[in-house]
């Protein structure tokens, strides 16, 4: 894709929105297929919990935004002082404090437990994992049994057959180990 849009003057654009800060096992999803976006999205963990938003490209990319339509490009949340401090802080945690490394470890100990007759696959990328199962109607009984006994879940828009794991990256080995017996338990029900 990034050699076709670099052929024809396409912008290549990411959403590294859930991709990013680390979920993927590296800083952003796109360093896994060794490219350069033209314009990258920021959401969610940018803010650490507050709420941030950021449209990032080259300064040459982005003064086109100036005009042609003046303010072509704006932002819901974007600038505040408070939550710019609070991205700067929550970055630094997550780099300096090694968040990012044990994240494909903790992938495999996830895909290494959960194994049951019931989960027909399940796919990963990172701590970002989809458990598929035969039908919704199976998956929301398992979703409902898992968050009665304390896991949080929920199934994907695309694939409502498929449960949602997508822990912070701090999960510890201990918590994995008792989410996924939670997520096989409910798999017997």
């Amino acid at each position: 894709m990034r050699k076709k849009c670099t052929e024809t003057g396409t912008l290549l654009i990411l959403d590294e929105i859930q991709t990013g800060f680390g979920r993927t096992g590296k800083l952003w999803g796109f360093e896994h297929f060794d490219i350069v976006p033209d314009i990258i999205l920021l959401g969610k963990a940018l803010g650490g919990g507050m709420p941030l938003g950021a449209f990032i490209a080259d300064k040459k990319l982005m003064d086109t935004f100036t005009d042609n339509p003046v303010l072509g490009h704006i932002t819901t949340f974007g600038g505040h002082p408070v939550c710019c401090a609070a991205g700067m802080a929550a970055m630094k945690a997550l780099l300096e404090e090694g968040m990012i490394e044990p994240v494909t470890k903790k992938e495999k100990l996830f895909r290494s437990l959960l194994i049951h007759s019931k989960i027909k696959a399940i796919r990963s990328f990172g701590l970002w994992l989809a458990v598929e199962f035969d039908s919704f109607e199976t998956n929301k009984k398992i979703i409902d049994a898992c968050i009665a006994d304390g896991v949080l879940t929920d199934w994907f828009l695309f694939g409502a057959n498929c449960l949602r794991i997508s822990p912070p990256l701090i999960i510890s080995e201990e918590q994995i180990k008792k989410a996924c017996n939670i997520i096989l338990q409910a798999c017997e029900s």
